[in-house]
């Protein structure tokens, strides 16, 4: 019987990224293992020689209805950005019964980390402290946190509450506070079953000490945190932003960044433009790293074995996020690009 046939098709990211030597050996022992050590997609022609044997591609393979048609083995599409992105065709898997799978559950921890890292920076003044140490300006003792404030028992705002919402909900717990949601895709009951407040999005910004900004970019709300939006928080009031830059008003927030404590992971252009004014705002900066960290991907290594295996023995995946094809038809994710460094002013 022939061993089943895997196209690795890892673009953005390197297969040596997502399986250490360990997990690759494992990988070759489950399937033969198509691929190319190239950065950037495997060339068109290695991709349609393979079609009619692969069981499963893990990887951002363009996949429109008539390739699927040609691959009557597939049983699995893993996406291992985290995005689901629309270059897959998810209607005519379903119709196949072809699972389209996510690594996106093992990012949640690492940048629910990162956000409250950032959040409790800007609270307490941790870099800035730093800095004024460095050019001899500190103050000592109360003198030198007449702006620091408490997250304990702090009123906090999560805008979305999917995996990282739950996530950051969840190291939040002991710092005792009470927590807001604003997550149109949920009722009020899911948000209560997790011990917060459902909530309209005016309502938690003008409420909250804390706003973490969670919410995956979809079709309906591109920019919908805008200056308005903006304008209700609070002087001095912390936020963070830790899921996608689409759903701010760069710009706004830009303006607001002093009169607010922000901090943000993301941005509309990555890798950001050496002569961007984000660099010289007030803001606190990361470069698109708060879910990159070595944890994550040993995990997505063996969440992706771990589903591997099941699908080929004919059972379902338990380990990764699979997709909805109502969400998918929503989602507006961009593609990452790991790795990238900064643009010299004035190349686009």
């Amino acid at each position: 019987m022939a061993r089943p046939l895997i196209l690795l098709d890892p673009h953005p990211r390197r297969a040596g990224s997502i399986f250490d030597p360990e997990q690759m050996r494992r990988l070759h022992a489950l399937a033969e293992v198509v691929t190319e050590d190239i950065d950037g997609r495997l060339p068109m022609a290695l991709v349609e020689d393979a079609l009619p044997r692969i069981s499963a591609i893990l990887g951002q393979t363009d996949l429109p209805a008539e390739r699927i048609a040609r691959a009557p083995h597939l049983r699995a599409v893993i996406n291992v950005e985290g995005n689901f992105l629309p270059n897959v065709d998810a209607g005519a898997c379903a119709a196949r019964g072809i699972e389209v799978l996510s690594v996106a559950p093992v990012f949640a921890v690492p940048v629910a980390e990162m956000a409250l890292g950032l959040a409790l920076d800007l609270a307490r003044g941790i870099t800035a402290g730093d800095r004024a140490m460095r050019e001899g300006t500190e103050a000592y003792g109360r003198f030198g946190c007449a702006g620091s404030v408490l997250l304990s028992r702090a009123r906090i705002g999560l805008v979305g509450f999917g995996n990282l919402g739950r996530a950051l909900r969840r190291l939040l717990e002991g710092f005792r506070p009470e927590i807001l949601v604003h997550d149109p895709w949920l009722p009020a009951s899911a948000i209560a079953d997790e011990g917060c407040w459902a909530c309209e999005l005016d309502e938690l910004l003008v409420a909250s000490d804390v706003v973490f900004l969670l919410a995956g970019a979809t079709k309906d709300n591109p920019g919908f945190i805008d200056a308005k939006a903006l304008a209700r928080m609070r002087d001095g009031a912390i936020l963070v932003l830790a899921s996608r830059a689409a759903i701010v008003d760069f710009p706004a927030l830009l303006a607001e960044a002093g009169r607010l404590r922000v901090a943000t992971d993301v941005f509309p252009d990555e890798p950001v433009p050496a002569d961007d004014p984000v660099r010289r705002s007030d803001m606190l900066l990361s470069s698109h790293r708060a879910g990159g960290i070595p944890a994550a991907f040993h995990d997505m290594g063996e969440r992706v074995l771990d589903d591997l295996a099941l699908i080929l023995r004919g059972l379902p995946p338990v380990r990764l996020q699979r997709a909805n094809l109502q969400t998918m038809a929503l989602m507006r994710s961009t593609p990452g690009r790991e790795g990238a460094t900064p643009k010299p002013s004035g190349v686009a």
